[in-house]
């Protein structure tokens, strides 16, 4: 079928009965927005407001974050603190003049 790909799916790229089919059977586990950079659940409030030309699909968080996807602050909140102090102490690692501000 059309929306069996192997990487995210645009929703713009997929007819409303085979996206439906996909979440019924569950190939799809994430929405997110691929202006932002961003995913979440698919019952996520904010993720609902992204536009159609927007969102797109993931099967699962492995295949978000080898996207370069970052979680969504608010239903996906533990994750997201995660990759915030990760990409915090990335920063100060990398940057000299942020980590000598920080001591």
């Amino acid at each position: 079928m059309h929306w069996e790909l192997s990487f995210m799916t645009r929703h713009s790229e997929i007819s409303s009965h085979e996206l439906r089919q996909a979440l019924k059977s569950g190939m799809y586990a994430l929405a997110g927005n691929a202006r932002l950079k961003i995913y979440g659940l698919l019952t996520c409030t904010s993720g609902k407001r992204i536009l159609k030309k927007n969102r797109i699909f993931f099967k699962n968080k492995t295949e978000a974050v080898q996207l370069g996807y970052r979680p969504c602050g608010h239903c996906l909140a533990d994750d997201y603190q995660e990759w915030k102090e990760l990409t915090n102490s990335s920063y100060a690692t990398n940057n000299p003049k942020h980590r000598g501000s920080q001591e």
